[in-house]
């Protein structure tokens, strides 16, 4: 079965201007990231970065990855982002399609080898990474999940899973014919915290540059304790991981 990956990309980002092109303290563009790590996996038949600007394509890390130039249209805010998806899969043919993005730069290879063969099983029409999430909710300006005259463990409490968008996989119909890349039947790839970042936000951008650094042994740009603090609060508390 066919299975292309896309990076929709845009350089006219609102709330991070050049999010996607940004670079970690080591000179490395964020998109180097996820584009390294689908070329890890042996699933993919192609690589697409889907931009309207070719300009990125100075970006890419090697010679694996394929530009499709995409349409300004699709630029625009009041674009659906299903409409984007649709618009790649008319263009580029294929059974199985793999969406991520470059501001999720931590997923593992083997997250998006686990969700194709999900899909490719004929179990599922679709997968997606999730996290686990175990928190003292509130909505409306009311608890939702728990009692506080009897305050439960956070171990205790029910767990719910939450959407990341490191990775939706998704058939040539789900897409083709209902527009969509969550279907009825989906498989859930469960990530770290770690691999859940995403980065919309400058402190988000700090925060995975903080990871990045600490992983690869670099001195975090800027520097200083405090960063390391907020990294070490944010990322590995509950036993969570940085390898």
């Amino acid at each position: 079965m066919k299975t292309v990956a896309l990076v929709p990309i845009k350089m006219n980002n609102e709330r991070l201007p050049g999010k996607n092109t940004k670079c970690f303290s080591d000179g490395t563009p964020l998109i180097h990231c996820i584009l390294e790590t689908l070329e890890k996996v042996p699933e993919l038949d192609e690589i697409y970065v889907y931009c309207s600007n070719s300009a990125i394509r100075e970006f890419f890390p090697g010679t694996k990855t394929k530009y499709l130039v995409r349409d300004k249209r699709l630029d625009l805010s009041t674009t659906k982002f299903n409409d984007v998806l649709t618009s790649f899969a008319q263009n580029v043919p294929a059974d199985i399609y793999v969406l991520t993005h470059a501001t999720a730069p931590f997923i593992r290879p083997e997250r998006f080898s686990e969700g194709i063969n999900a899909v490719r099983s004929g179990k599922h029409d679709c997968a997606f990474a999730v996290e686990q999430l175990r928190e003292f909710l509130w909505k409306d300006g009311k608890p939702f999940n728990y009692d506080p005259a009897n305050i439960p463990r956070t171990q205790d409490l029910e767990l719910m899973l939450v959407e990341t968008c490191g990775m939706y996989i998704y058939t040539s119909d789900l897409i083709k014919t209902q527009h969509r890349r969550i279907g009825n039947k989906p498989y859930f790839v469960e990530v770290t915290k770690k691999e859940a970042c995403d980065i919309n936000l400058p402190e988000d951008f700090e925060i995975a540059d903080a990871i990045y650094s600490y992983v690869h042994g670099i001195e975090i740009r800027g520097g200083g304790y405090n960063l390391f603090k907020l990294i070490c609060s944010q990322t590995f508390r509950k036993g969570g991981a940085a390898a």
